[in-house]
């Protein structure tokens, strides 16, 4: 038997069975790495990163072969959303052409634990020829990637999880950690707003509760359900039904809203005049004051509004420019965007 093949059963006898006590193992090592790494973490050395990046010019570019390829992209799309612009520049692609992406201004973070990678070994020259400034992120700053880089960050060498500590489990927690605190320290410092963060996040949940207004949501034109206040109940019942949206606003020749007429204000209706009540008038069963929203304002705060009262909440809104009805908000709709 091998001594390769001895580890791997002697890993095998210790772990079977008993899974409890193995995750708990793994948590505490875990959580006394993690406490290391911040207890060893450069802050000094840190800042000067910091400064680098928010006084530049140009942008910032991450690259890494295996996991640390992963953790480099990941912090480019951090970067990307919080404020800064970022690329991952892949380091296999790079010699054969990507390079030209970078630029003189450009800033290139190469992560590597050992800081002997091959391909980023391969890569420096290159890049400094391009007149980038390069940085690395290593665990040995006495490994020739330091070297061969006009700065670097050393990270604390933290023992991986892996039995044979190989696999790169701690090491690439310690990446993304320096990756992310940049990228928070640089949003802080550039004074990043919620309103600029959102533009980067159009397509969340939390985008659309910034970006998406009543205008972009509301039925209008000829799918809005309209009458005049001289049209009798029994004419609009097609109008009311075909349209599904809940209600009629009831306007005059300018369409300035004079009233709204909902599916319950029906109910109520029939059950208070019986079959008289579809000779009514819309002006006369309307009513006179509904509540009402602008086209400018956020269809979230629409839904807010509806829901205000939680013993008559509102299903629809009429939404009024300057008094004109120009739409209506449905509740369903708001619902449906993903708001």
């Amino acid at each position: 038997m091998n001594i390769q093949t001895a580890d791997v059963d002697a890993v095998s006898a210790t772990t079977q069975g008993q899974p409890l006590g193995l995750i708990n193992e793994l948590l505490h090592d875990l959580q006394a790495n993690v406490e290391l790494l911040f207890t060893r973490f450069d802050t000094r050395q840190f800042a000067t990163i910091v400064e680098l990046v928010l006084h530049s010019e140009g942008a910032v570019f991450f690259t890494g072969i295996g996991k640390s390829g992963i953790i480099a992209k990941k912090i480019a799309t951090t970067f990307c959303s919080s404020g800064t612009k970022a690329f991952y520049l892949s380091a296999q692609n790079a010699l054969h052409g990507d390079i030209g992406v970078v630029g003189r201004d450009d800033i290139v973070f190469l992560l590597s634990k050992s800081g002997e990678t091959a391909e980023l070994l391969e890569l420096c020259p290159a890049l400094r020829n391009k007149g980038a400034s390069l940085v690395a992120v290593v665990t040995n700053e006495a490994s020739r990637l330091a070297k061969a880089c006009q700065r670097c960050f050393v990270l604390p060498e933290l023992k991986e999880l892996c039995p044979f500590d190989l696999a790169p489990t701690t090491s690439t927690i310690a990446q993304l950690v320096f990756g992310d605190l940049l990228a928070m320290a640089l949003m802080r410092l550039k004074g990043i707003s919620l309103s600029d963060f959102i533009q980067n996040h159009p397509g969340g949940r939390i985008g659309r509760r910034r970006l998406v207004k009543v205008r972009d949501l509301m039925v209008s034109g000829d799918a809005m359900p309209v009458c005049s206040p001289s049209d009798a109940l029994g004419d609009m019942l097609v109008e009311l039904s075909n349209k599904q949206c809940g209600c009629i606003c009831v306007i005059d020749d300018d369409s300035m809203l004079l009233g709204i007429f909902t599916d319950g204000d029906l109910r109520r209706t029939l059950q208070k005049l019986g079959p008289a009540a579809l000779g009514s008038t819309m002006g006369a069963l309307m009513t006179k004051t509904p509540r009402t929203i602008s086209p400018d304002i956020l269809a979230y705060e629409a839904m807010q509004q509806m829901e205000a009262d939680q013993k008559h909440p509102v299903f629809v809104l009429a939404v009024v420019d300057e008094g004109r009805c120009v739409g209506l908000i449905k509740m369903h709709d708001i619902l449906q965007s993903g708001i």
